[in-house]
């Protein structure tokens, strides 16, 4: 029972970084959820249709193009006063989408509030279809509405489970990062080379003598040594 218990105490006292982050993240990503202006978005949808039969690889490749066209502003100006926002707000809150098989645009309008979304992309809808059909004799393809939007029952963001699940990992990540540190700075190996050999850096801190002074040196010694020898008289 002694071992398991402290088993447990070695587990907690390792992982607690991660079993505190990740409670705490999911907690931050709940309040982001609950304090965030909702957004709503909703879709209308444009069709290209052929003027000539079988033309249907032409209208592709001329629904992408117009899809492009969607957020630029020869078509934003005109909608922007049905819409009540000015050329530069519409750009933010509508794009146009496409399929690389289906000659359809899907125009997606966003807003704070599920009737603002649908005006926006209902009026953008509106403004490409009156671009683009004025050039149906040189392009061979006409712009129908297919669907206009509707206004949508709930917001797209924020999503409760979603940014619960952000906060979440984004947790698991800061825990992990600050074990792993804690683990570095507990580790006598991960100390710096210069800090493990203090000896050898003493050692190479100790000045070495020149070729010139190592001759002075031994010059000094063996004066002394002759001074030392007793001095012999001859007769």
């Amino acid at each position: 029972m002694s071992e398991l218990r402290q088993s447990a105490r070695q587990l907690a006292r390792r992982w607690w970084p991660v079993a505190l982050a990740v409670p705490l993240g999911a907690a931050a990503g709940a309040g982001y959820a609950t304090v965030a202006h909702p957004v709503y978005a909703a879709n209308a949808y444009v069709v290209v249709v052929p003027q000539t039969p079988g033309e249907g690889a032409n209208a592709v490749n001329f629904a992408q193009a117009y899809g492009r066209l969607a957020g630029q502003p020869q078509v934003l100006a005109p909608a922007a006063a049905a819409s009540g926002h000015t050329t530069s707000e519409l750009s933010e809150l509508v794009h146009g989408t496409t399929s690389p098989d289906a000659p359809m645009i899907e125009i997606t309008g966003t807003g704070p509030a599920p009737k603002e979304a649908a005006t926006a992309a209902d009026a953008v809808a509106k403004a490409l279809v009156a671009f683009a059909n004025p050039s149906t004799p040189e392009t061979g393809v006409k712009l129908v509405p297919l669907a206009a939007a509707a206004a949508p029952d709930r917001p797209t963001s924020p999503s409760a489970q979603l940014d619960v699940a952000v906060g979440g990992a984004a947790g698991l990540l800061i825990g992990a990062l600050v074990m792993m540190t804690r683990r570095r700075d507990d580790d006598p190996a991960a100390a710096p080379a210069g800090q493990a050999l203090p000896v050898a850096a003493a050692a190479q801190a100790v000045p070495v003598p020149g070729p010139a002074a190592a001759g002075e040196t031994a010059g000094r010694a063996r004066g002394k040594e002759q001074a030392a020898e007793p001095a012999t008289s001859t007769r």
